[in-house]
């Protein structure tokens, strides 16, 4: 038998309660008339500490309090809530429910939200079945104060999707749960693969004794978010991307005004060193955003630092494989509205294409601009190969009574016709190249000694071949 993938609703595909905007709307349109007292505190109780015996008591009881009301009312008031609902949808809920569907599971919502409320919503967003508390209706459609089956909370939930999954012959140790409360762990436990979505502290301990999986839905998979503060680890370590923390290196850093306050966007700059991820993030953590890096293979196979930027958000990129796989990465993050940064260079250029005053780029960048039409955002760099050289395995920290200036400039954004990868290419490249100093745009014969930086120490490679640069599919 197949699996399939329950999430619960609040606080888990939700960045908080839906029964704060049903409430309203059921106000609004007239179906209720009254608050209920101390209503708006159990809200903020909740969407900070997540679920807890009161707010459930005040749930359980609420099906006496719709007693004579209609329920085509109810549901014609709760598919006006739908939009509002939809825009509390965490940025990556759709990706991970989408990932369930492409591994066969079909996805069911499973909440304690009565199902007349919440109905509209799931369909909207493409749930294949909803598994909710369900009002009684009597013979003229209106409730009668009493509930048609459980009342789908903790155990009962359990119970119900147990029902469910009998009924639609499903294997639930083949099956999926995604929860944020610890009232949930019934449930959790009744099903292979139990995940912790953004969990409250109770069920963040459980998960920590159980070795069970914890996530958040508002950044990617495999980000980690620092608990109790609820930042990701790379917000809080931007908090530390300031000019002190890199006292072997100068800073002059201009036009961070151009990086978008919110909404997808690529940030794209040339490649001269190790360091230009410093170099941007000094920039972006002026703008207290996040970023998704684009960084190669070997970064994330490193010990260590691979997983650091895996945790930080990075996009593994397999060079000369021909994968779409990290430009799909980028794709989704693009589209859950964060930046992501990528060097269209591919590499930092060997030997003399390194100081070629024209910059090549490939088609990554350009495709994605075109695929989801995210603002394009040039960074210029300057300087970094003095701080860390590509033939150096560390920069040279060393180096604190006269460090290097580095320039980081950040352009408009670069206005694409997405009709034409190459060419669009090469209008990003040219928006990078005008942001750099005059020199690197003269040509000039770069020293042995120059030459030699540009290589690896260990490079074995023909060093005449360095200049047969081409844009290409992958990234």
């Amino acid at each position: 038998m197949a699996g399939a993938a329950f999430f619960d609703l609040d606080r888990t595909l939700l960045s908080g309660a839906s029964a704060q905007v049903v409430s309203r709307v059921l106000r609004e349109t007239g179906v209720v008339n009254r608050d209920i007292p101390g209503e708006g505190i159990l809200y903020k109780v909740f969407e900070v500490f997540g679920e807890n015996l009161p707010s459930m008591v005040l749930g359980r009881q609420a099906v006496a309090a719709m007693r004579g009301h209609s329920r085509d009312e109810v549901r014609a008031a709760a598919t006006s809530a739908v939009d509002d609902l939809v825009a509390l949808l965490q940025p990556y809920a759709r990706s991970v429910m989408q990932k369930n569907r492409d591994e066969g599971r079909k996805v069911v919502l499973a909440t304690t939200t009565p199902r007349d409320l919440i109905e509209p919503f799931a369909r909207a967003v493409g749930f294949d079945d909803v598994i909710a508390t369900t009002y009684a209706v009597d013979a003229d459609g209106r409730y009668d104060g009493e509930l048609d089956g459980p009342y789908v909370w903790s155990r009962g939930k359990r119970d119900a999707v147990r029902a469910w999954a009998g009924a639609n012959d499903v294997e639930l140790s083949e099956s999926w749960a995604y929860s944020d409360s610890v009232f949930d762990e019934p449930l959790l436990s009744s099903v292979g693969h139990p995940v912790c979505v953004n969990p409250d502290f109770r069920l963040r301990l459980l998960a920590a004794a159980r070795r069970w999986p914890v996530t958040n839905f508002d950044v990617p998979d495999g980000v980690l978010k620092v608990p109790v503060v609820g930042l990701e680890a790379q917000q809080l370590l931007m908090k530390f991307a300031r000019p002190e923390t890199f006292p072997y290196a100068k800073w002059h850093i201009s036009g961070t005004e151009n990086i978008p306050a919110d909404g997808a966007a690529i940030i794209v700059g040339n490649h001269r060193s190790y360091f230009d991820v410093a170099a941007v993030s000094m920039a972006v953590a002026r703008t207290g955003r996040a970023v998704r890096f684009l960084g190669k293979k070997e970064v994330f196979d490193a010990p260590v630092v691979g997983q650091i930027a895996a945790a930080l958000g990075g996009i593994r990129v397999e060079r000369g494989t021909g994968s779409d796989e990290p430009l799909r990465a980028a794709h989704e993050a693009l589209a859950a509205g964060d930046m992501v940064a990528m060097m269209p260079q591919g590499t930092i250029p060997r030997g003399r294409a390194f100081f070629d005053p024209v910059l090549k780029g490939r088609w990554g960048a350009a495709k994605l601009a075109r695929d989801t039409r995210a603002t394009v955002v040039p960074v210029g760099i300057w300087g970094t190969e003095n701080v860390w050289p590509r033939n150096a395995k560390l920069p040279n920290i060393a180096n604190l009574t006269s460090p290097p200036l580095v320039t980081v400039t950040v352009g408009a954004p670069v206005e694409l016709r997405f009709d034409d990868l190459d060419a669009d290419t090469r209008r990003i490249m040219d928006a990078i190249s005008a942001l750099l100093p005059p020199e690197a745009r003269e040509h000039r014969e770069p020293t042995e000694d120059e030459l030699r930086r540009t290589f690896p120490s260990n490079y074995t490679g023909d060093p005449d071949a360095e200049d047969e640069r081409r844009p290409g599919f992958d990234t």
